[in-house]
């Protein structure tokens, strides 16, 4: 018979044991049951080929840089443009997954809380792929069976990390304290723009890192059965946040919140994506977002080459509402038509900067003469002051340049024309993007040696204001996620 004392030593022992195992326990039985495998698909083939000028080469695709933007071609079927991106892109895919994991590693410094939060959403989405079409899934297997050797499948399997990351916008915007409740755009159509083109001009603001302002990218994309587009964002991404096609159809993605996002749904990029290859016009696209169910709540900006905008207003288990507008029609991060009076709406406006960048924003559409060109409304973008023209320090949140967008792109949808920035954030110059001849199937990049034309960088750039303000650290206040509420 065991000494009493030894008997409870060895029970204390047990329980101690279970309490250690337990969680290692439960994140091999969430590893096990949540995987999330890839759809069987046609091997594709093929490396990219080094050209004079810095160009890479991969069948019909192509990557280049145009002063400091990435240009890049994809064409085919989703097998072969999942491929071409990974091949083509895998140092830029590599630098910016990597960059995801550091900020991730450096808001969340304690290893076991980390496990945590990544177990909770593997639980959370382990459907999320559901919501994709087979075309996206099939995308996303070959660009991850073209990212080899894959320096992160320790953290998942490639397919399902892949699979994440393409859910990424949602996920964040599902955190009540997103990093993507900041963008600003307008539209101007009729006399408020230049001989009555119809124009788009956006901040994608997004602080996740330097590294997605400083290589961001342009992709021209051709699908086999879809109307070509371009699409500005970052290498990696396969759908779309800003963008517009060769039909002259533009659109834009803002988040918001309304209502409770779901786990179910079809991610917000890949909707974008569908609107630009398939849909001519705005009554085309919004016909497309009203049968299609979102995860979270966002708001789209479209306009078209006839003069038609309209925001669309999503949230999940909500009926659309499309708010069309002409002149001058202005866009924040909360919610007008019926969903105006959410709690979750209320609050944004409250202690976001969405109300301050739309005041602003407002101000400056009313001081706008008729007839605007590319610059006045480059201009708009690049006002860093607060309501009444306010000075507000740099970086402060509630400017509707912050110094946090990772793209600002101005689309002439009548012309086919993107004005891209080229960074930092809006301070750099804005390079021209010819859709009409970039889109063009018999396009050689080989043949385009001359540099692109370019609207001149922001006089913060040259003053030393803008290398003052990186040397204090870059602080941003104001805002959600600064130091003072708007």
């Amino acid at each position: 018979m065991r000494p009493p004392r030894l008997a409870r030593h060895r029970r204390k022992l047990l329980a101690a044991a279970a309490l250690l195992a337990a969680p290692i326990l439960a994140h091999l039985g969430i590893a096990a049951t949540t995987r999330i495998e890839p759809p069987p698909i046609r091997a594709a083939a093929g490396e990219p080929e080094a050209r004079p000028g810095g160009l890479r080469v991969l069948g019909p695709a192509y990557v280049r840089r145009r002063g400091r933007i990435l240009e890049a071609r994809l064409s085919g079927s989703p097998e072969e443009i999942g491929h071409q991106h990974g091949r083509l892109f895998y140092p830029e895919m590599v630098q910016n997954e990597g960059t995801l994991y550091e900020q991730f590693h450096r808001h969340v410094p304690v290893a076991p809380l980390r496990w945590l939060i990544m177990d909770l959403s593997r639980l959370e989405f382990r459907d999320v792929d559901e919501g994709m079409t087979d075309g996206v899934r099939r995308e996303i297997a070959a660009q991850a069976r073209a990212f080899s050797p894959d320096p992160f499948d320790g953290v998942l399997p490639t397919y399902h990390r892949f699979v994440f990351l393409q859910s990424l916008y949602d996920i964040a915007l599902s955190f009540e304290h997103s990093p993507l409740i900041g963008c600003t755009s307008f539209a101007l159509t009729g006399t408020a723009s230049a001989d009555g083109h119809a124009v788009l001009a956006r901040n994608f603001d997004f602080e996740a890192g330097p590294v997605f302002d400083e290589g961001k990218a342009v992709f021209l994309v051709h699908e086999q059965g879809k109307i070509p587009y371009a699409s500005v964002s970052w290498p990696g991404l396969i759908g779309a946040v800003t963008g517009m096609n060769a039909a002259g159809l533009a659109l834009v993605v803002h988040g918001g919140r309304a209502g409770e996002p779901r786990a179910a749904g079809e991610p917000v990029v890949h909707t974008m994506r569908e609107v630009l290859g398939r849909a001519r016009g705005v009554g085309e696209a919004l016909a497309i977002l009203e049968a299609r169910a979102p995860m979270v709540s966002h708001l789209v900006m479209l306009v078209d080459a006839g003069g038609e905008a309209a925001i669309a207003e999503r949230a999940p288990g909500a009926p659309l509402h499309a708010r069309r507008g002409r002149g001058k029609v202005p866009l924040t991060n909360h919610f007008e038509g019926p969903l105006a009076g959410d709690p979750r709406n209320l609050r944004v406006q409250a202690e976001t900067s969405t109300r301050p960048r739309r005041e602003r924003l407002d101000e400056r559409l009313a001081a706008l003469p008729e007839g605007a060109t590319i610059e006045a409304a480059i201009d708009v973008l690049r006002d860093r002051r607060g309501r009444g023209g306010a000075p507000l320090p740099l970086g402060d949140r509630r400017a509707i340049d912050a110094l946090i967008a990772t793209h600002a792109v101005v689309m002439d949808a009548t012309a086919r024309v993107l004005w891209v920035s080229e960074g930092p954030h809006l301070a750099g110059r804005f390079l021209r993007f010819d859709l009409t001849r970039l889109l063009d199937p018999a396009f050689d990049p080989a043949l385009d040696t001359a540099e692109p034309d370019a609207l001149p960088e922001d006089p913060l750039l040259t003053s030393g204001d803008y290398a003052a303000w990186e040397r204090a650290g870059s602080p941003h206040e104001g805002g959600e996620r600064g130091n003072d509420n708007p």
